[in-house]
Parts: C-alpha cells; sequence; structure tokens
C-alpha cells in the first residue's frame, strides 16, 4: 500500500477531514469525519473535527481573503533564477502588507499562446494558522486541490472545462484544459448569497432563509412553487443565482486576462460544494453560460464499502462538499501530483534545516546530546500538558455548543406551539359553529328563527373564559320568535334544557322575550378545581 495522507477542509459551517491511499491504481478510503463548525476563529472551527480522527500527513486547504493567488509572466530562466525572482517579488509583498509572507509556486504548462513566457502561480498565505493538534505537512490553496479532484477522478477530455466549488462564504475555481491547468482562484461569494437573499426578501432570520431555501428551492426555468412563500424565495433566489453567474463569468474574463489567450472558450462547467445541489442551479448556469453544466461527484468513482456504516452515511450527505478533502488527499498520496505546498516560516526553515545541513547536525550530535535530551523531555511534558489542555477545550466547546443548540430548539419550540395553538383555535371554532348549527337545525323550535350567527374568539368573564387564559372560541347566536299556542319563553327554556343535554360540558349565556332570542355558547371554558377529596370520592 502506497503512502497514506489526510486532506481537511476548515469551513465556515463544517470541517472535514479524509484520509486515504493509492492501491492498485484506484483510491481507497480510510475515513471520513465531518463536524458543524462553531464559532468565528480558525481554533473553534478545528475543534469541531471528532477527537478520534486521525490526522496526520494531513494537506489543510486555504481559500478566503487570507489567501491570495497571484499570476506572474517571466522570462525562460533557470529555476534557480525563478526562484530567487519569487522569493523578491514574495518579500515585496510582505513589506507592503506589514505581515509576514508564507508562500510558493509551481509553474502552469507551457501554452502556444503564451508567446514563449513562463507563467507562474504565486501563492500567498498572509496569516499563518495556529497550532490545532494535527500533523500538518502543508497547505495547499483549496483551488488546486480541486484541480487534482478533477484530474483523477473527473472525466478529463481535450475540452477546457470550468470546476467550481461553491461554499458557504467562498467559492473555488480552476479551470483546466485537457489535463492542464490553466487558471486557479478563489472568490469570495456563495451559498450565503442565497440565505441573504431570502431573509432580506421575507423578513426572516439567517437560519429561517435556510430552512426556507431547503425547502423551496427550484431555480429550474419555467418552475412554479406550490405557496405564496415559494414563490418569494424562488424569485429571491433568481437574484443571488445571477450574483453566481456573475461570478464565474467574472472568472472566466479574468483569466483570459491573466494568461493572455482572448480566445479561450469554456466547453462545459462541473459544480461540487453544497450550494451545487441546489434543485435547478446547473439548468439556471447553463442557460446563463450557454455550455452544459453539470454537478461533479467523484464519489461515483471511489469505492466507499470500507469505510464504517455511520461514516458511509455522512459521507452520502456531505459527498458534494468533501471534493476539496479528497482532492488533498489524492494530491498528498500522490507525490507525482500537481502541488503547491504553503508552509508557515518557521516549518520551512525547518525543512531547509534538515535537507541541507544534515552533515553538519551530524558532526555536531554529540556536542548537543545532553542538551537534545533535556529538549526533548520538556518537550514531551510540554505536549502532554497541550493534549490535555486541547481535550479540554474540546470539552468545553461540545458543552456551549450543546447548549447554543438546546437553545435555538427551545426558540422553536416557541414558535411551532403558538402556530400549533393558532391551529387549534381555528379548528375549534369551525367544530364549535357546526355543532351549534346542527343542533339548532334539528332542535330550535319551528316558531324561532336566526336572524345573527357570529364566530370568533373572545374573553368572557361570564362564560367562563378569565383573561388570563386568553382568548378562546365563542358563536354568538341572535334570532326572533312569534306568539304562539305555546309561550316563547317556554320554548326557549326546552330547547336550552334539550342543548345542555347535548352539550353537557358547553358554557352557555342565554336571554329571552317574546319576540327576540339570544344565545351565547362555547366548549372551551376554564373548567373549576375539584378537590382532591371530592375527585377521590367520585372516583
Amino acid at each position: 500500500m502506497g503512502k497514506v495522507a489526510t486532506g481537511i477542509e476548515i469551513g465556515s459551517r463544517t470541517a472535514k477531514a479524509l484520509r486515504g491511499t493509492w492501491k492498485g491504481g484506484d483510491f481507497q478510503l480510510q475515513s471520513f469525519v465531518l463536524g458543524e463548525a462553531e464559532g468565528s476563529s480558525i481554533a473553534d472551527r478545528w475543534a469541531a473535527l471528532p477527537g478520534e480522527a486521525k490526522l496526520s500527513r494531513a494537506r489543510v486547504a486555504l481559500t478566503g481573503k487570507d489567501m491570495n493567488v497571484r499570476y506572474t509572466r517571466v522570462p525562460r530562466v533557470p529555476d534557480w533564477q525563478l526562484r530567487k525572482l519569487m522569493r523578491f517579488e514574495v518579500a515585496e509583498i510582505g513589506e507592503s502588507s506589514g505581515e509576514g509572507v508564507a508562500s510558493d509556486f509551481n509553474l502552469l504548462p507551457e501554452i502556444p499562446e503564451a508567446g514563449g513566457e513562463d507563467i507562474v502561480l504565486l501563492e500567498e498565505h498572509l496569516e499563518g494558522a495556529r497550532e490545532a493538534g494535527a500533523s500538518v505537512e502543508s497547505f495547499t490553496p483549496s483551488a488546486v486541490a480541486l484541480y487534482n479532484a478533477w484530474l483523477h477522478f473527473g472525466v478529463v477530455q481535450d475540452d477546457t472545462v470550468l470546476i467550481a466549488d461553491i461554499g458557504h462564504d467562498n467559492m473555488d475555481v480552476a479551470i483546466v484544459r485537457g489535463p492542464d491547468l490553466l487558471f486557479a482562484r478563489n472568490l469570495s461569494g456563495g451559498g450565503e448569497l442565497f440565505d441573504q437573499a431570502i431573509a432580506a426578501q421575507l423578513k426572516v432570520s439567517p437560519q429561517q432563509a435556510a430552512q426556507l431555501k431547503h425547502e423551496h428551492a427550484n431555480l429550474k426555468p419555467g418552475a412554479r412553487a406550490a405557496t405564496p412563500n415559494g414563490e418569494r424565495v424562488q424569485r429571491a433566489m433568481q437574484g443571488a443565482a445571477g450574483q453566481i453567474l456573475s461570478l464565474l463569468q467574472s472568472a472566466v474574463l479574468f483569466c483570459k486576462t491573466q494568461i493572455r489567450i482572448s480566445g479561450l472558450k469554456i466547453h462545459r462547467v462541473q459544480l461540487c460544494g453544497g450550494s451545487a445541489a441546489i434543485e435547478g442551479l446547473s439548468e439556471y448556469l447553463s442557460r446563463g453560460m450557454s455550455v452544459p453544466v453539470e454537478v461533479f461527484d467523484p464519489f461515483e468513482r471511489i469505492e466507499v464499502g470500507g469505510l464504517p456504516a455511520e461514516q458511509q452515511e455522512q459521507l452520502e450527505e456531505y459527498r458534494l462538499e468533501a471534493v476539496t478533502a479528497l482532492g488533498l488527499a489524492a494530491m498528498g498520496a500522490d507525490p507525482d501530483s500537481y502541488s503547491l505546498e504553503i508552509l508557515p516560516a518557521a516549518v520551512a526553515k525547518k525543512r531547509e534545516f534538515w535537507g541541507g545541513k544534515v552533515f553538519l547536525i551530524a558532526a555536531a550530535v554529540l556536542a548537543v546530546a545532553y542538551l537534545g535530551w533535556y529538549a526533548l523531555d520538556r518537550k514531551e511534558r510540554i505536549a502532554t500538558g497541550e493534549v490535555q489542555a486541547n481535550r479540554l477545550a474540546r470539552q468545553v466547546r461540545s458543552a456551549q455548543s450543546a447548549d447554543r443548540r438546546t437553545r435555538e430548539l427551545l426558540t422553536k419550540n416557541e414558535v411551532l406551539h403558538d402556530a400549533t395553538q393558532e391551529l387549534l383555535w381555528s379548528r375549534g371554532t369551525g367544530q364549535q359553529a357546526q355543532a351549534l348549527m346542527g343542533f339548532l337545525a334539528q332542535s330550535m323550535p319551528d316558531d324561532f328563527w336566526v336572524t345573527q350567527l357570529k364566530v370568533g374568539r373572545a374573553v368572557d368573564e361570564e362564560l367562563g373564559l378569565a383573561r388570563e387564559g386568553g382568548e378562546r372560541p365563542v358563536v354568538r347566536v341572535k334570532g326572533k320568535a312569534r306568539d304562539s299556542a305555546v309561550s316563547p319563553t317556554v320554548q326557549h327554556r326546552d330547547m336550552i334544557a334539550a342543548l345542555q343535554g347535548q352539550f353537557p360540558t358547553a358554557s352557555l349565556n342565554h336571554t329571552v322575550d317574546r319576540t327576540n332570542f339570544g344565545l351565547d355558547l362555547t366548549f372551551f371554558a376554564d373548567r373549576p378545581a375539584v378537590p382532591e377529596d371530592e375527585d377521590a370520592d367520585s372516583e
């Protein structure tokens, strides 16, 4: 079995770690874990990964505002001169920004239209990643990881393909011609655009907007929603989808400008990431870009039967979001993969030190043996303390996360309770009115007729509807009576007796004179409390 590598993507919503190796030309998954990211800091998001996950030999994806991709055109020079040119440019950027810059570069393939010059992909990461308890080999731009996922698991032909990973906050784009990478870039904007548009249109919270998106999203041309809310959601999503389309089109234009190929034409588009699964998004973008747009799912070509059942289920749910992590693991396990390795300054110096000065270290090993032993002992003690601190920190974050989710559920329960109560009153009003109308139709005296029937909700102390209980359904009837052989008062009394006999739990208010009668009725009156001793006697 070949080298085992781990790909890690720390997003704003989820943290994913995928581990695997190449065997006989096939990539075999060994584990896949995912956790819901909490908090805004990188450390908080790292803590979302389960504690039992193996995070050794990891490549970590970089995207967002702290990572910058640059393209530089240089004349053909020897490798040692190219390295000096790149060091000079990185140093100049670091001086202008006032911060340290971690960087790497690699050559794009030779392009006939480039006119005999090399195009260099220069990577900068302006803020080093904090220690997170993982054995990190390097950091790699998400767009480069996306390119490796396509190269290893996509349908690679001679055409030009745009691959886009639409995350929550950012979008990573790679433009590939055949097996060659032409352009890689990260863009600000992703699935959050849909949530923001829905929240603004319907005046709801971002959490409710995300729920409405999952319930009503449909961007297919001509699609019609079944409800007014669904129509408003779809209208809002049309605008956000237009922004996604503009980002992809601007990436193509920027690619043409950077690599100076004005005639570059995209033949097809492949989408992945959580938002790629939005109903109708592929059709919408296909119509806007006039090329086929499909979902890129590399896991269709990978055997996942070796994973535990729980991890298989989790991967099935988040497979489109795990493409970047898969690309990182695949390139980490294959030493011949196209790669950019961005290292913090301390790690880079350490590699250079051990690679170029090993003989000097061997000559001085006897002189520093004692110091080495002492440093190792101290390091082990510090590492043990850090492991314990990290474990306790994860437990605290887990408890905080559980508390937050519980509070969110309580809020949701209150909303659902109010909606259920409203539905209950509406149904109770209808059933109450139906019961009374049925009784009147069968039992109202022939000399009586109804002139007015109203249903509604009210607070009425005489009916036993106390103010602290809130409004409850009430039916109010007014009618008239004609003089006959039998007194209207007697007929009204008999009617009320029959009504109480048929509905013994109903609370009534009734009036009658020679020509008019009135009746107020509710089935929702407060029942008087029964003393415990009387209740026991009745039993």
